[in-house]
């Protein structure tokens, strides 16, 4: 189950938060999507979550990525 996002409600969701996030459920949170949809997009080489040991994120790849994503 793919979940899609706008660019305004990430936005709105994302002001004035932390740049990094650490673990599945602190991006997930971030973007409104639950973990499962996290570790689905993360095994995607085009979208910007990192599992160097765990989940890693930036707030800032990841906005771009959804402002650019197809629908």
């Amino acid at each position: 189950m793919s979940q899609h996002m706008s660019p305004e409600l990430f936005d709105a969701i994302t002001s004035g938060k932390p740049e990094k996030l650490w673990g599945a459920p602190a991006i997930a949170k971030a973007l409104g999507v639950s973990v499962d949809t996290v570790r689905e997009w993360a095994r995607d080489p085009e979208v910007p979550i990192y599992r160097p040991k765990g989940y890693f994120a930036l707030r800032s790849e990841l906005e771009r990525w959804v402002k650019t994503k197809p629908e």
